[in-house]
């Protein structure tokens, strides 16, 4: 009987110790480096427009990180997503609470939405092809990375496939480096008075 109960226990030892180790199993997260955003004002969308889209951006990144137990995928998706949601609104609570948690190894909570992948999908590739339209430099290049990030949400959206599939044809692979690893101004961290 003594015997039984060390096995037991020892059984018991193990199975907390590997529980211990998938729980403290961390991952790395390389934050987008952002700084004052590449969007000037004369982007064609109002503040909260932009604010709008930074959070949904957020939360679909969120999830998808949680969904995926932060897979090294997930990370790099969520890196992109972020880097655009904090270009459009640098200050989006969303967008700068989940960097920050992810920076500290935190999986976020998953969030509920009003938007589904496939609708997220078709609002940006709307919205994409409106700035297209408007042109000018911040416009255009916004509605690149819209529609690029809409086929790649919902790649069974054949008009978001089509579009994206048409830009790399026409202007080569769209560089998320630019937004990722964005290296416009700082700002000073120590302002003057």
């Amino acid at each position: 009987m003594k015997g039984l109960w060390q096995a037991t226990v020892g059984v018991m030892m193990l199975v907390s110790m590997a529980m211990a180790d998938e729980s403290g199993k961390s991952f790395t997260w390389n934050p987008p480096k952002v700084g004052t955003g590449i969007f000037s004002s004369d982007l064609g969308m109002l503040d909260s427009e932009r604010d709008d889209y930074a959070t949904n951006l957020a939360i679909f990144a969120t999830n998808r990180v949680t969904s995926s137990k932060a897979s090294p995928a997930s990370l790099e998706f969520a890196r992109r997503v972020l880097a655009l949601a904090q270009h459009l609104s640098p200050r989006n609570r969303k967008a700068v609470v989940v960097a920050f948690q992810l920076g500290k190894g935190v999986l976020p909570e998953a969030t509920q939405t009003d938007y589904s992948p496939q609708a997220l999908s078709k609002l940006l590739i709307t919205r994409g092809q409106l700035l297209a339209k408007q042109g000018g430099a911040d416009n255009t290049l916004l509605a690149r990375y819209f529609i690029d990030l809409a086929a790649e949400m919902d790649p069974k959206n054949e008009d978001a496939v089509y579009a994206s599939e048409v830009q790399r044809i026409d202007h080569g692979a769209l560089d998320w480096n630019m937004l990722t690893d964005f290296k416009g101004k700082e700002k000073s961290a120590d302002p003057k008075p």
